[in-house]
């Protein structure tokens, strides 16, 4: 009796329920977006700090690239275990200069297919190496 009354108010039945599905999924969406863009921020800056730290030991007087690509499986077994998976790890000494690159693929959140997000780090330095004063010195 009371719907009567007011004009309209029986239509809008159920509106509420179909906004809602329309709009969690969205919403949702959004979420996931978000956590798998600082995903792949998060695992960018573990592979940086991987690469560096390798770099630290690689160019060591008595470093070796080996010794680097060991320290930077190190940084990424404590660090990036779960976030940064299938890392790699190059590293090339010479005598005037040191590269260590890590890469590697970032966890994914959205079951998207064929969607694969990599993260890499690059850090390069001059290789020390013990050098005497040029001139002869008094």
């Amino acid at each position: 009796m009371f719907l009567r009354r007011l004009p309209g108010l029986c239509c809008d039945r159920g509106a509420a329920s179909t906004q809602l599905v329309l709009v969690v999924p969205a919403l949702l969406l959004i979420a996931l977006l978000a956590v798998q863009f600082a995903l792949v921020w998060h695992a960018r800056h573990i592979a940086q700090y991987a690469a560096q730290r390798a770099l630290a030991v690689a160019r060591t007087e008595d470093g070796t690239a080996a010794d680097g690509r060991t320290q930077a499986r190190r940084s990424l077994a404590a660090l990036g275990g779960r976030v940064l998976t299938a890392p790699s790890v190059t590293a090339e000494r010479t005598a005037a200069q040191t590269t260590v690159r890590v890469e590697g693929t970032v966890i994914r959140v959205l079951p998207v297919p064929g969607l694969v997000l990599r993260a890499s780090g690059t850090a390069s330095g001059p290789t020390e190496r013990i050098t005497t004063p040029a001139g002869g010195g008094s």
